[in-house]
């Protein structure tokens, strides 16, 4: 399995979170399905142009340049804080991360086959292009209609034979020292962007892949190019199933730095959610269709995620109330369970396996959850936290609390309201707040 990694040139934005969350419970259903997932994961930290048609400045070089820093200085820094932002995520770490930079004469032996295979040709003082008239099914992933592709539909550059010839190298400026770039058989340059992830996904894991991964903005033109030039080297099919995610906006906007309308991952954490919370706002839309982000629509999520901690926090209550269920939660627990998976390889269908979970919720509310049964609920949310990647704060009450919560439903049951009311605030002054419903009082963490 691959995926298309980071372009590491500056700070990722909650948007570009959205693809590797939804890779993340794939990777997670899979694993669920008895497979060994091989998966590697690219850090493009050179050759990704401000436009995807080989126009602009290399984003890289653009960040270096906004930060008064190095090109290999910026990757670095923002290389750390992906990894620190995925970790806080929790999600999955890649078999293998690889920079683009890592495999520079790999790309360059890669362009001289394309070379001598006549796929390529140079266009002076632009660079080594890719010409993909002599493919008889470019763009079968994007279902480009190529007759119908007018010159400059694509950035047009001087030179180009076709509008979807795409630059496999580039050439340096003249007189000008870039911060990354290499010699070559055709001058100083640098790799396209298309390039590495052909030759990354080849070196680590051969010349066909399983699964593919990405957004669905990387079909046109990404990954239509991918496939040239990586079929046009091997001569083989290149990649069994692609899985590319909608994307996210911003209170109905498509999210622009230039707008000003992205956040950042501290963004929501500062305001005091749980990036749990935002990995269920994502996960609340199917892989395929469009999400938005909002803040209101942020809190429905995360009191949706407060719920269903509120449930899983009651195993360990021990509050005395202890009666035969018959094994009835041990039962709705494995039923749940079976039917999220079910679920899940049903084309990763996310949103119905949250909809079991706030039925089973709902119901598991209505009993007592006692010591015989909290086995079943603490399989319930390691189940959660394997496949979905969500993980919750069930650190355990102490032995003065737990006595305070007893105290407070002694005093409901006689009446005692004044004294009630005072015992929660007791226990709100902790962090702890507690709820009650028919099965008993419910405690959480504030």
């Amino acid at each position: 399995m691959y995926t298309c990694g980071l372009t590491v040139y500056s700070h990722p934005q909650i948007g570009n979170w959205v693809a590797y969350i939804y890779s993340d419970v794939l990777t997670r259903t899979l694993i669920l399905s008895g497979f060994d997932v091989n998966r590697v994961q690219n850090i493009t930290d050179v050759g990704h142009l401000v436009s995807d048609d080989d126009d602009g400045e290399d984003k890289m070089e653009k960040g270096a340049r906004a930060e008064g820093l190095t090109a290999w200085d910026v990757a670095d820094k923002y290389i750390a804080v992906a990894t620190e932002e995925a970790a806080k995520l929790g999600l999955l770490t890649p078999t293998k991360t690889v920079r683009a930079t890592s495999l520079i004469p790999e790309q360059i032996e890669f362009v001289e086959g394309l070379e001598k295979k006549g796929f390529t040709y140079i266009i002076e003082n632009e660079g080594v292009y890719f010409d993909t008239s002599k493919l008889d099914d470019y763009g079968k992933l994007a279902k480009l209609d190529i007759e119908g592709l007018q010159a400059g539909v694509r950035v047009e550059v001087n030179g180009k034979k076709n509008p979807t010839d795409f630059a496999i190298w580039k050439f340096s400026p003249k007189n000008q020292q870039r911060d990354m770039e290499w010699d070559s058989p055709w001058g100083k340059g640098f790799p396209g962007w298309h390039l590495e992830c052909s030759v990354i996904a080849r070196e680590n894991l051969g010349d066909q892949l399983d699964l593919h991964t990405g957004g669905i903005d990387h079909i046109p033109v990404h990954h239509t190019n991918e496939i040239a030039q990586t079929e046009a080297f091997t001569d083989k099919h290149f990649v069994k199933y692609w899985f590319h995610n909608n994307h996210m906006k911003i209170n109905g906007i498509k999210m622009s730095k230039s707008l000003g309308n992205s956040y950042k991952l501290q963004d929501i954490i500062s305001k005091g959610y749980s990036l749990n919370a935002f990995k269920i706002m994502v996960l609340s839309s199917h892989y395929r269709t469009e999400g938005n982000f909002t803040w209101d629509i942020l809190d429905a999520a995360n009191n949706r995620y407060l719920h269903w901690q509120s449930l899983l926090n009651r195993k360990w209550q021990d509050l005395g109330k202890s009666q035969d269920q018959t094994d009835l939660i041990p039962r709705m627990v494995e039923s749940a369970i079976n039917d999220m998976s079910d679920a899940l390889l049903n084309d990763l269908d996310t949103p119905s396996a949250f909809r079991i979970l706030d039925e089973t919720i709902t119901d598991l509310e209505e009993l007592d959850i006692d010591i015989k049964s909290a086995g079943s609920i603490e399989k319930l949310e390691e189940f959660l936290g394997d496949t979905l990647g969500i993980t919750f704060n069930n650190s355990d009450l102490t032995s003065s609390q737990k006595g305070t919560i007893r105290k407070r439903q002694e005093a409901r049951d006689n009446k005692d309201y004044l004294a009630s009311d005072k015992l929660r605030d007791d226990l709100m002054g902790e962090g702890i707040e507690v709820k009650d419903t028919a099965g008993g009082p419910v405690w959480s963490r504030l």
